[in-house]
């Protein structure tokens, strides 16, 4: 393992739980029906995890599936190559997707997902993301929902990581 860090708090814990709060109001109010929640991963885990409930909370009872896909593997660039590591089991056909992802970037990974359930035919694929630069797009993909707007900086936390650590943060920060 690597040397720690001190990392600097750019959204705290209580600033991401309001607004995941708020996230899962929109979606309970957007008329999604057998909805399927496909949460991407690594990065997503926290977030998936947190949206799920606070619907839960709001009477929404979505299921919810994994797809692991990379485009960075072991580098802090995307490649712009997209790997299914992990597929859902779902079918997706006549149901409405919500992909859950950390932060869209490129979208290069968002854009793979969204054509890639659209073509096993969902009636409509939603994303929602924590984080989004929007200086940083490399292909035309639009979040539905965005928890927050990002400096054009490495964050980490909340499930982000640099090399696998510092997923376990509670909070989102930028390594000093």
């Amino acid at each position: 393992m690597s040397a720690q860090h001190d990392v600097k708090i750019l959204f705290s814990e209580a600033e991401i739980a309001a607004r995941v709060e708020d996230m899962a109001e929109t979606l309970k109010h957007a008329g999604l029906q057998n909805l399927l929640v496909v949460a991407v991963l690594k990065g997503s885990f926290m977030f998936a995890a947190d949206l799920l409930r606070s619907m839960h909370r709001k009477g929404m009872q979505p299921q919810v599936e994994f797809v692991h896909l990379s485009s960075y593997l072991e580098g802090t660039v995307s490649k712009g190559h997209i790997t299914i590591l992990k597929d859902i089991e779902s079918d997706v056909s006549g149901r409405d997707v919500l992909l859950v992802d950390d932060i869209l970037e490129s979208g290069r990974t968002l854009a793979f997902a969204k054509d890639l359930l659209t073509a096993r035919g969902a009636k409509r694929v939603m994303i929602g993301v924590m984080l989004e630069k929007p200086n940083k797009r490399a292909v035309q993909v639009q979040a539905d929902l965005v928890g927050f707007q990002s400096p054009d900086v490495f964050v980490v936390g909340y499930g982000m990581d640099v090399a696998h650590n510092y997923r376990q943060l509670p909070f989102i920060g930028i390594i000093e």
